[in-house]
């Protein structure tokens, strides 16, 4: 191996392990485009009652809720059960970084199941 080759080698490397060729994951902090997003289900556990399906994504919610409907990506209780957004319990959130979308995935799902409803999502 000649000495530019290693050079170049090492270049590599290096941008690896300083996080350059992580730039723009869903974990950068500067990236803060994640939003949660609460679907109405009716009737998911065939008892009558309906439900909610709390999710996060980087998309819109619309968009995230057509995938969901057309099968991409989808959870199986969104793409059978799922008849709207419910922007009402969501729309006071503002994009956040991946990592905080999470915790307020769960934290949402958790307020919901708390005052009784069926839930579903908030991984």
């Amino acid at each position: 191996m000649n000495r530019a080759g290693s050079t170049e080698t090492r270049t590599a490397m290096a941008h690896r392990d300083n996080g350059e060729a992580t730039r723009g994951k869903r974990t950068s902090p500067a990236n803060p485009h994640h939003v949660v997003y609460v679907v109405y289900l009716r009737n998911p556990k065939g008892d009558g009652k309906a439900g909610y399906y709390v999710g996060m994504t980087g998309l819109s919610p619309e968009q995230r809720f057509a995938n969901h409907k057309a099968g991409i990506k989808a959870s199986s209780i969104v793409k059978r059960f799922g008849e709207r957004l419910v922007p009402k319990l969501y729309a006071h959130l503002v994009p956040m970084s991946y990592a905080e979308a999470l915790a307020m995935e769960k934290q949402l799902f958790d307020e919901l199941k708390e005052k009784g409803y069926q839930v579903f999502g908030g991984h």
